[in-house]
């Protein structure tokens, strides 16, 4: 019997960007130059595939340094951490390597400049997310405020006698973030902007390749962790630019396929956490039910490296 015919718009660009290529290439390097177990605070990225691949090699992923051995290296995840982790493995003198994505290092930086010219700091993101909790954690508490909606920003009370500057997490919707800037600057007109936008390329681009094909969809899958921000992000984007049909998936192994009664045209794309071998999955999932014909839309070209750490590099 014949299969259905499918056509798979591929969104590119998808899948891993330069910062979580340089995490784990900072767990993988670890591994080789100092051996088996090396220990890593947090997921290295939100992603169970990459981190069951490296625990497999021979990392154990912890939460907290309490966990690690005192003789044991220790790596710290892309998301970055607050200070106080960096600072207590200096007091018990660990070896320990910053994984953090450079893009995330940068928003640190800003955050550090704002406080030193006495502004109050607005940190437009997510409640508990690790790149949340490192941002705010690079200064002492109460420097920075956190903001999650346009609701909050329309109603937050700050104080009159100081200057006012933002940043923000780095895995946001594009769109919801400046509808939040919007009502803070109308607001507080002088608000101090970063010199350069904190959502990272990475998430730009995935979000405007969504956009490029969400009208043409009938359905679209995100690749990607639970976990994973840019991943739910890129799902949100997707129903807003023209198709709610639209879902987060880990795995091809985990797909509901009636999800694709009556679909003709399917999206595929992935988080910025998540390999391109998860894409091939899918699509050899695909190929097994349906009679595939596929399209990438490319929306932008990537050709960013980040330097590993001079430890590794040698």
């Amino acid at each position: 019997m014949s299969k259905p015919p499918l056509t798979l718009l591929l969104a590119g660009p998808r899948g891993f960007c330069a910062g979580v290529d340089r995490a784990i290439q900072i767990v993988e390097r670890s591994l080789e130059k100092f051996g088996a177990p090396v220990y890593v605070r947090h997921e290295i990225v939100h992603n169970r595939f990459v981190v069951e691949s490296l625990e497999r090699k021979g990392a154990i992923f912890v939460e907290e340094l309490d966990e690690v051995p005192p003789d044991a290296p220790v790596v710290f995840s892309a998301h970055g951490v607050p200070k106080s982790v960096p600072a207590e493995a200096e007091r018990r003198n660990m070896v320990y390597l910053d994984a953090t994505c450079p893009l995330v290092s940068k928003v640190h930086r800003e955050a550090e400049r704002h406080f030193a010219a006495g502004r109050l700091i607005l940190l437009i993101g997510h409640a508990g997310h690790p790149e949340v909790v490192g941002t705010m954690g690079q200064l002492p508490e109460g420097a920075v405020r956190l903001i999650e909606t346009s609701a909050e920003a329309e109603t937050i009370d700050l104080p009159t006698d100081r200057e006012i500057a933002y940043v923000t997490q780095t895995t946001l919707s594009v769109d919801d973030t400046a509808g939040i800037i919007e009502a803070l600057r109308r607001r507080f007109p002088q608000l101090a902007a970063p010199k350069q936008e904190d959502i990272c390329y990475a998430t730009t681009n995935r979000q405007q390749a969504v956009k490029a094909i969400a009208a043409r969809c009938d359905a679209i899958l995100v690749i990607g962790a639970p976990n994973s921000s840019n991943s739910k992000r890129l799902v949100e984007v997707a129903r807003v630019a023209g198709c709610p049909k639209s879902m987060l998936l880990q795995r091809a192994d985990q797909m509901d396929w009636t999800f694709l009664d009556g679909v003709a045209r399917l999206g595929v794309t992935a988080g910025a956490s998540a390999p391109d071998v998860l894409v091939d999955e899918l699509i050899d999932a695909c190929r097994e039910r349906f009679d595939v014909t596929l399209e990438e839309v490319v929306t932008a070209e990537e050709d960013i490296h980040f330097k590993l750490p001079k430890v590794l590099s040698a």
